[in-house]
């Protein structure tokens, strides 16, 4: 499987992965290596990935605890003042080996730190493998607003290796493939077919392959996200929203990532159908194709008014516009869509249907 490249750095694959990391680590001569991980990766992941490493290295492990509700200024603060005790210097490099909340948090920290080190991402959720692994983009929520403080910054180099697919749970999985589907959605009808057909998770590096081409190629166009590379947030806009609602809620389970994601491309294809001409066979495809994979989630009035209130906080908003992803077709995307305000409540009742 070729590598991938992507601006100024390179993703590789299974073998190919190892053998460029120890040519690179035996070529860079780094004063020590910081290596980040969470509870879970410290465990199932960190030893299968530290058997591939060959040569004599200065080793820091950096441990913090899982999930998104850790993904924060604190987190980081702690990881900064253990890096510090440790002696890190400006040439030092940190290996980020986790989950989307690892990788985007472990490279802002590197990107931060003594005003920047070298980072490398290794990506052990599907999550993570397709999403997080290209575009350079770091950062941590505020509060639960996602994402909101961060920096778009390249890594040495991103190493996927699908056998760690094999430590995750069939949640984290479906979260995963829910961006999966959303790269067919924006750019090829014909990888959301083969993905619909998709029973189970074996033999997946083909998939995971495809999708991080799609992405990368709409990165290269647009690695700032000043236009295209918006595309890739379709379904993210309403997503979001219900996700950081789900975090914070004190009566509600949190949402995976690619859970809430797939609500908002079901309620932003609902969206489409109505501004941007997304035809009805099209939108009772999409919907019908999510809620097989993904559990149905109970709406209260409350629930949406809040979910509604936090769109405001989107990243992609400008000049006081809430600006949506809609799809002109499946593979067609439009991007900087503005919504009428009575169209939310009904996207929200045509998921509910």
């Amino acid at each position: 499987m070729n590598s991938i490249a992507s601006d100024s750095y390179v993703v590789h694959f299974k073998e190919k992965a190892y053998n460029a990391l120890n040519e690179h680590l035996k070529d860079a001569n780094y004063s020590k290596i910081f290596i980040l991980v969470d509870e879970n990766t410290h465990d199932l992941c960190l030893p299968l990935f530290m058997a591939e490493i060959n040569g004599d290295y200065s080793y820091e492990i950096i441990e913090i605890e899982a999930g998104e509700i850790h993904k924060n200024l604190e987190t980081c603060a702690q990881v900064w003042e253990a890096m510090s005790e440790l002696d890190a210097d400006r040439k030092s490099l940190m290996i980020n080996v986790g989950g989307g909340v690892v990788t985007d948090m472990g490279g802002f920290i590197a990107s931060c730190f003594k005003r920047g080190i070298p980072f490398i991402n290794v990506p052990t959720t599907l999550l993570a493998m397709v999403d997080a692994s290209v575009g350079g983009k770091t950062g941590i929520d505020l509060g639960a607003l996602k994402n909101q403080i961060g920096v778009i910054n390249q890594p040495q180099m991103v190493l996927v290796i699908s056998d760690f697919l094999n430590t995750l749970e069939e949640r984290q999985l479906q979260s995963g493939f829910a961006e999966m589907l959303k790269h067919g959605l924006i750019k090829d009808k014909k990888y959301w077919t083969e993905l619909q057909m998709l029973s189970n998770f074996e033999l997946m590096d083909d998939f995971i392959y495809h999708s991080i081409l799609i992405k990368n190629e709409v990165v290269l166009q647009d690695p700032t996200e000043q236009n295209l590379r918006k595309i890739l947030n379709f379904g993210h806009t309403l997503g979001h929203a219900i996700e950081s609602y789900f975090l914070e809620s004190a009566t509600h389970e949190t949402l995976l990532h690619g859970e809430a994601i797939a609500i908002g491309m079901i309620m932003e294809a609902f969206l489409s159908k109505e501004l941007t001409g997304l035809s009805v066979k099209e939108l009772e495809d999409i919907r019908t194709t999510f809620l097989k994979r993904y559990k149905k989630i109970v709406f209260t009035e409350e629930d949406i008014q809040a979910i509604l209130g936090l769109l405001k906080f989107d990243k992609k908003n400008s000049h006081g516009n809430i600006n949506f992803v809609l799809l002109r077709s499946i593979g067609n995307p439009e991007i900087d869509i503005k919504i009428p305000n009575n169209l939310y409540i009904k996207a929200f009742d045509y998921y509910k249907v």
